[in-house]
């Protein structure tokens, strides 16, 4: 029977609210009249986005049996929506214990139903051949069913969606290389879902029967290679056709890098996809829409998915993105602000300069930082740094911006990410790079005693042992010119910005 959606709204618990799917599930949640709790390791990321006064967020993580149970409490439904990808060789040891807790904390508090959003596998693959990052998907959906709570597994293939991983790896890929030598699995079937879909369904999942306790597979109405999605998507979007050569030689752990090196995505993060896309990956029931029936005219097609898609993107109303998630393996500590901090040495570059210009143009210029508009000084030493990053695995410089005017704390900016902002005054951003420790640079407009506008910077540094130390003084000597120069050339472009009587952000307090 199809979920009862007319009753009065549950208490729903949202893990990963800072993530891809999570941000966006959220607003729909209260939107069907819910009451949402989020739990996230870091409050302050979700403070700015639009639905935040109309949540409740806890501090916590689902390694954390306190936290959890904590979370749980008086909850009808808790979405799991987290997973460890990314974070080391054990990551399927982390994803297997934080979902016996989460089903343990879930089970105890009374929860009602539990809801995972999961990988979509192949038919007849042994789960050994699988990719570990599949494997534990299909692990973790076990150990949720096997709690004891009622529980939706959803199990999804490619989602399609602006900011998606997978749509902004079908995106670069398709319009950087006209010509393009790909892995075999190009000739792979899959069946992508628009993340419409995938929200509709997570929502509708809130209210299903007591005693459905299953997996269901989600897709979109069309099943394609990725060869063919690539075309479709060239044929979409404008784009001269495509020719796309495979060979063998390419394996998931190369082509990973490869797409890495060719699109925003990371290795850290493109390899798990590529190799997800080794086996064929269709749906081998559409049982849900008992319980969640499709819309009129059915789930949306791959080519509409794409144009909603490029549409969001072209009109720069991208609510998440695949970055909205911390970079693997980068530092989540806050910087250490204490005056009396004990925790080793900070290294510092100060710099401040007077600007011929008001508060408001200048924070006009400091909030619009990064992406497209670079970072105000000696464009080639940064993108040799985002380079050498990639090489390492790490982010890159290829993630630019959420918003071209905008940010918000949690938003990933290039290979920073938005720790604070006080609009106005402060924009703080700590370093996702590949690096011998933790850094951060802080943004500051200000008046002087005199009532003059002043850019205040600072670069910071937590080095981690020895070669933190020799990292830093390595790169001490180029301070001058890249931090000195962006300074002055900040202070430069907000009086060019003020002369030439562009308007300041009406809400920049």
């Amino acid at each position: 029977m199809p979920s009862d959606d007319t009753g009065p709204g549950l208490r729903c618990l949202v893990t990963g609210a800072t993530g891809y799917i999570g941000g966006r599930l959220v607003p729909e949640l209260l939107a069907a009249g819910h009451r949402v709790r989020c739990l996230a390791r870091s409050p302050g990321r979700l403070r700015d986005h639009p639905w935040a006064g109309d949540a409740e967020v806890v501090r916590g993580d689902v390694t954390d049996p306190d936290s959890t149970a904590a979370a749980m409490r008086d909850v009808d439904v808790a979405y799991y929506l987290v997973h460890a990808l990314g974070t080391g060789a054990g990551f399927e040891e982390t994803d297997r214990r934080a979902a016996r807790l989460f089903g343990e904390r879930a089970r105890a508090a009374g929860v009602r139903r539990v809801v995972y959003l999961g990988g979509l596998t192949p038919a007849g693959v042994p789960e050994r051949s699988l990719s570990p990052h599949l494997r534990s998907r299909a692990e973790v959906g076990r150990i949720l069913l096997a709690s004891g709570v009622p529980a939706t597994v959803l199990r999804a293939a490619v989602v399609i969606g602006s900011g998606s991983a997978s749509f902004e790896m079908l995106r670069y890929l398709t319009e950087r290389l006209p010509v393009m030598v790909t892995p075999s699995w190009v000739h792979t079937r899959i069946q992508p879902v628009a993340v419409r879909d995938v929200l509709r369904t997570l929502v509708g999942s809130a209210r299903m029967p007591d005693d459905v306790s299953r997996a269901f597979d989600i897709g979109g109405p069309d099943v394609l290679t990725y060869r063919q999605m690539m075309e479709r998507y060239a044929a979409v979007a404008g784009l001269p056709r495509r020719l796309v050569v495979s060979v063998p030689v390419l394996t998931p752990r190369l082509s990973g890098y490869w797409v890495g090196l060719v699109t925003p995505v990371p290795a850290s993060i493109a390899r798990p996809l590529a190799e997800s896309l080794r086996h064929e990956v269709v749906c081998r029931e559409h049982d849900i829409a008992r319980y969640v029936p499709d819309p009129p005219g059915g789930p949306v097609g791959f080519d509409d998915s794409l144009r909603l898609a490029l549409r969001r993107v072209r009109e720069a109303r991208v609510t998440t993105r695949w970055s909205s998630a911390s970079a693997p393996g980068a530092p989540s500590d806050p910087l250490p602000t204490d005056p009396d901090w004990a925790g080793g040495s900070l290294c510092t570059d100060h710099r401040a300069v007077p600007v011929d210009a008001s508060r408001e143009h200048l924070w006009r210029v400091i909030e619009g930082i990064g992406g497209e508009h670079g970072w105000y000084s000696f464009p080639l030493a940064w993108a040799v740094r985002g380079g050498l990053d990639r090489l390492a695995g790490g982010v890159g410089l290829r993630r630019g911006r959420r918003d071209a005017t905008r940010l918000r704390a949690g938003d990933s900016l290039d290979f920073w990410r938005v720790e604070e902002i006080e609009r106005g005054h402060l924009l703080r951003l700590r370093a996702e790079m590949r690096l011998p420790g933790a850094a951060w640079l802080e943004m500051y407009a200000e008046t002087d005693g005199d009532g003059r506008t002043r850019y205040r910077q600072r670069a910071l540094f937590h080095p981690r042992g020895l070669l933190g130390h020799l990292y830093w003084w390595a790169v001490a000597p180029f301070h001058a010119v890249v931090f000195g120069g962006m300074a002055r050339n900040i202070a430069r472009a907000a009086a060019k910005g003020e002369r030439a009587g562009t308007a300041p952000p009406d809400d920049y307090t």
